[in-house]
C-alpha cells in the first residue's frame, strides 16, 4: 500500500500562485508514476501532470503547459505541482494519485485549489 497526503491548497487571486505537496508513505518503491488530477465540480477528473520517480519524466494536459510544473525530491518520497498564473478556469479539487502498474490505483484525500477573478 501506498499513503498520499496533499497539502498547499487554498484560495489564490487569478495571476498567482500556489505549490501542491504530497507526500507519500508505504511501499513507495511499488508505485513509479506520481500524477496530479483535478477534479471541478460537476465535471469528471481530469489528468494535469505526471512524473516518473526514476527518470523524472514529465507530461502536462495541454492547458496547463507553461504555468504549471510537477517535480519530485525522491529522498522526501515527495512530489509537486507549482502553478503559475492561476485563473478561474483551475479552480478545482486537486489530487494526487499513484500508479501500479499502468493504473493509477493511489490516491490523495485532495485539497482544494479555489481562484478568484
Amino acid at each position: 500500500q501506498v499513503q498520499l497526503v496533499e497539502s498547499g491548497g487554498g484560495l489564490v487571486q487569478a495571476g498567482g500562485s500556489l505549490r501542491l505537496s504530497c507526500a507519500a508513505s508505504g511501499r513507495t518503491f511499488s508505485s513509479s508514476t506520481m500524477g496530479w488530477f483535478r477534479q471541478a465540480p460537476g465535471k469528471e477528473r481530469e489528468f494535469v501532470a505526471s512524473i516518473n520517480w526514476n527518470t523524472g519524466k514529465t507530461l502536462y494536459t495541454d492547458s496547463v503547459k507553461g504555468r504549471f510544473t510537477i517535480s519530485r525530491d525522491n529522498a522526501k518520497n515527495t512530489v509537486y505541482l507549482q502553478m503559475n498564473s492561476l485563473n478561474p478556469e483551475d479552480t478545482s479539487v486537486y489530487y494526487c494519485a499513484g500508479t501500479r502498474g499502468s493504473d493509477y490505483v493511489y490516491w490523495g484525500q485532495g485539497t482544494q485549489v479555489t481562484v478568484s477573478s
